[in-house]
């Protein structure tokens, strides 16, 4: 079983170690400015008022799963107009209505019913320190890299100088020599922190 605990101290220690590489910077930058723009704040900001999770959590989430695609679910990147096919399977379709109070559309729901319904149901998630909301956006990607190949997750540490090679290409097929081209948590939180100082991790767990 894994031990959240422990978990939540490696990538607490891995946040602040990292450094987003050179190489990688414009494009991480660039990720990180549509994630804080106001038009995208405010879609996140009111799903964080329904659920409980910060609104730049549910933005990197909102990237890694859907490329920040606000026609796409939240929980796996699926079209919202489809029931989606992959994990959390059989949710949706979710459709735009004329009575939708404002803010409260097909993704705002989609977005929702994702964190409060499906695993790991990060409504219910009280540590939102550093290593606490790494380990929750890690969860959606699972724990398998620590767990069994005892590695940091691209999921977190990519676009960072603690990537390691190593990557899950299919379920549960790991691939020794693959390397994961995506823009890591890690790499936009610190990306969006310095463009947004609103932006703060809790100083201890709730």
């Amino acid at each position: 079983m894994t031990n959240l605990t422990a978990l939540k101290a490696k990538y607490a220690a891995l946040f602040d170690k990292a450094q987003i590489l050179p190489s990688r910077m414009n494009e991480v930058l660039k990720v990180s400015e549509r994630l804080v723009r106001p038009d995208a704040k405010v879609r996140y900001q009111a799903i964080s008022q329904a659920t409980g999770v910060p609104w730049f959590v549910i933005a990197v989430i909102h990237e890694r799963e859907a490329s920040a695609d606000f026609t796409r679910q939240l929980g796996q990147g699926d079209p919202l107009n489809q029931v989606s096919r992959h994990v959390p399977r059989g949710r949706g379709p979710w459709f735009d209505h004329p009575s939708d109070p404002p803010g409260q559309d097909a993704f705002y729901r989609a977005a929702v019913d994702a964190l409060t319904n499906c695993p790991p149901k990060l409504a219910g998630w009280t540590d939102w320190t550093a290593g606490g909301a790494c380990v929750a956006t890690l969860l959606y990607n699972g724990t398998g890299y620590d767990d069994y190949h005892h590695e940091n997750s691209p999921y977190e540490a990519g676009a960072t100088d603690q990537e390691q090679r190593g990557k899950y290409v299919g379920d549960g097929r790991f691939d020794q020599n693959a390397w994961d081209p995506q823009i890591g948590c890690i790499a936009m939180f610190k990306a969006m922190m310095a463009q947004d100082t609103s932006i703060q991790f809790s100083a201890v767990a709730a």
